[in-house]
C-alpha cells in the first residue's frame, strides 16, 4: 500500500473518533455549486452584508489552502464550483478538528452564508462542516491535470474530475442525443428496441463477436446492425421507426473505431435516399447550431459550415478528386491506378469493390465541407435498391463530414427475389474467404414476402457525429469507457 494511502486511511480513522460517520448515506442540500454561483453571481459585498444568504452545498475538495486558524477551500461537484471559508471561531470545535484532517479529493458538506472576499470572490463562510467520504488515492496535481492518454481512457473517473474540457465533451455528447430523438420524435417517428443477440450476423457488412446460449444451445451473435429487425417492422405497418442502439463489430480499434460503439438507425416507409439526404442535411444544421451555438465549427484544423452542403456521384468524386483520369467502368485501368496507389485488394474482387477502395484512396480524405457520396456499386451495397437507369448502381450515399464517414442511407431493397439472390452471392463471397459478407437471412425474405413499401433507411454514427461537434479528434475521446489492452 502507498505510504501516501496509509496515511489517509489513518485520517479517516481519527476522523470517525471525532464522532462523524465515515460514510454517511445522505446530505440535504440547498443548492448545487453551479446554481448558487450562478443565481448570487450579481450579489455585491454590500448585498451579502445587509440581507445574508444562508446556504448549504456540498461537493469534492479541488483546492484547500490552511492560514492556521482559518483556511479556503474549493469545492467542486461537477457542475460547478464554489469557495468555502472555515475560521476556527466560526464553527464549532469539531467541525474545525476536521477541517484539518480533510485531504484533497475528499468530499464535504458546507453549512454558511455567502459573502465576498476582498478580490471579490464569492464565498461561503462555513458555520458547520459534514463530512461525506474520504479520497484515498490522491488526485493529479491541479495546475497540470491528467495528461497521460493511457491513465485519462483508464481511469475516466479521474479525468472527469481533474480535466473541465472532458466533462463539457460527454454533457455536449448528451446534448447531441437528445437532439437527435427530439428531431425523429418531432416527426412522427416510433423508438423502438431491437434484439442484441441475433442467431445470424446481418444488416451490415462487418466481422461480428460470436457468444453461445447454453439452454437453447445455440450460437448467437451480438449485433453489427438492427437493420433487417427495422424493416420487419416496416413489413409489419410500423412506417416511420428508430433504434438507438449500441453497435459491436470484432475490427481494429483506431482514432476513429471502437469494438462498441453508438448508431441512430432509422427508416421511414413511402420514401427514397434523396428524401433521407434532405432530411439529413436538416437535422445536422440543427444539431450544430444547438449544441454548438453556430452553423460553423472548429474540427481539427478546419472551420466546417454546415450551412453548405455537396452532392456528388461516387464516379464524380473519383474523377474530382484522381490523380489522374480514369475511366472507371474499365477494370484493367482502375487497377493499374490501384497499385499505382499502393491500395491493397484482391484480383479476385469484383469491379464494384475495387470501385470503392478507388474511392478511398483517391477522394475520402478530402470530404472536409458536409458531402453527400451517391450512387454505389451494386457490389458494395446488397440491402439497396438498383438505380433504374444503371442497374450496376444502387440508389445508396454515405455523408462524409472531416474526412470521416458520418452516415450511410439507401432505398430498401423490398423484392424478395432479388434479396435472395443478393443474400445468394454473399454466401459465395463468404465461401472465398469474405467473413464481412452477409449470411442468408431466410426469416427476412419470408418477411419481404409478406410486401414491404417503397422504404428509405439511415444509420447515424453517433460517437463519430460527437467528435466533430466537440472538436474530438480520436473517438476514444468521446466514449466514456473506451476498450483497451489489458493491463
Amino acid at each position: 500500500m502507498d505510504p501516501l494511502e496509509q496515511v489517509r486511511i489513518q485520517k479517516l480513522k481519527q476522523i470517525e473518533e471525532l464522532g462523524y460517520d465515515p460514510y454517511p448515506t445522505f446530505y440535504q442540500n440547498t443548492h448545487t455549486l453551479a446554481d448558487a454561483a450562478r443565481q448570487y453571481s450579481e450579489k455585491t459585498a454590500e448585498d451579502l452584508e445587509h440581507n445574508p444568504i444562508k446556504v448549504r452545498v456540498a461537493g469534492r475538495i479541488l483546492t484547500n489552502r490552511p492560514f492556521g486558524k482559518a483556511g479556503f477551500i474549493t469545492l467542486s461537484d461537477g457542475e460547478g464550483q464554489l469557495q468555502v471559508y472555515a475560521k476556527k471561531d466560526q464553527v464549532p470545535e469539531k467541525d474545525f478538528q476536521l477541517y484539518k484532517l480533510l485531504d484533497i479529493g475528499d468530499f464535504i458538506g458546507v453549512s454558511g452564508s455567502l459573502f465576498r472576499t476582498r478580490t471579490g470572490e464569492l464565498t461561503v463562510l462555513a458555520n458547520e462542516l459534514m463530512f461525506l467520504a474520504k479520497c484515498f488515492l490522491p488526485l493529479p496535481e491541479k495546475w497540470h491535470g491528467l495528461k497521460d492518454i493511457e491513465i485519462r481512457y483508464r481511469q475516466r473517473y479521474v479525468d472527469l474530475v481533474v480535466n473541465r474540457e472532458v466533462r463539457d465533451v460527454f454533457v455536449k455528447r448528451g446534448m447531441v442525443v437528445r437532439e437527435l430523438r427530439r428531431f425523429l420524435d418531432e416527426r412522427g417517428y416510433l423508438e423502438v428496441e431491437t434484439p442484441i443477440l441475433h442467431p445470424i450476423a446481418g444488416g451490415a457488412l462487418a466481422k461480428p463477436f460470436r457468444t453461445h446460449h447454453n439452454a437453447l444451445d445455440m450460437p448467437l451473435y451480438l449485433r453489427i446492425a438492427p437493420e433487417l429487425y427495422l424493416k420487419r417492422l416496416i413489413v409489419g405497418g410500423l412506417n416511420r421507426v428508430y433504434d438507438l442502439n449500441r453497435i459491436f463489430r470484432n475490427e481494429g480499434i483506431s482514432t476513429r473505431h471502437n469494438p462498441e460503439f453508438t448508431m441512430l438507425e432509422f427508416y421511414q416507409a413511402y420514401s427514397n435516399y434523396t428524401e433521407l439526404m434532405d432530411l439529413t442535411e436538416e437535422m445536422f444544421k440543427g444539431i450544430a447550431e444547438k449544441v454548438c451555438g453556430s452553423m460553423v465549427i472548429k474540427y481539427d484544423e478546419y472551420d466546417i459550415d454546415f450551412g453548405k452542403w455537396t452532392r456528388l456521384s461516387m464516379k464524380e468524386a473519383i474523377q474530382k478528386f484522381s490523380p489522374e483520369p480514369v475511366d472507371v467502368t474499365d477494370r484493367r485501368a482502375v487497377e493499374v491506378l490501384l497499385k499505382k496507389l499502393h491500395a491493397d485488394f484482391d484480383p479476385r474482387m469484383a469491379l464494384g469493390n475495387l470501385i470503392g477502395l478507388l474511392f478511398e484512396a483517391v477522394a475520402e480524405e478530402h470530404l472536409v465541407q458536409p458531402t453527400f457520396i451517391y450512387d454505389y456499386p451494386l457490389e458494395l451495397s446488397p440491402l439497396s435498391k438498383q438505380k433504374a437507369s444503371d442497374r450496376s448502381l444502387v440508389e445508396r450515399f454515405e455523408l462524409y463530414i472531416g474526412g470521416m464517414e458520418i452516415a450511410n442511407g439507401y432505398s430498401e431493397l423490398n423484392d424478395p427475389m432479388d434479396q435472395r439472390e443478393r443474400f445468394l452471392a454473399q454466401l459465395q463471397a463468404r465461401e472465398r474467404g469474405d467473413e464481412e459478407a452477409h449470411q442468408m437471412d431466410e426469416d427476412y425474405i419470408r418477411a419481404l414476402s409478406y410486401g414491404m413499401p417503397p422504404t428509405a433507411g439511415e444509420g447515424i454514427g453517433v460517437d463519430r457525429l460527437t467528435m466533430l461537434l466537440t472538436n474530438s479528434t480520436s473517438i476514444r475521446d468521446v466514449i466514456l469507457f473506451p476498450h483497451l489492452r489489458a493491463e
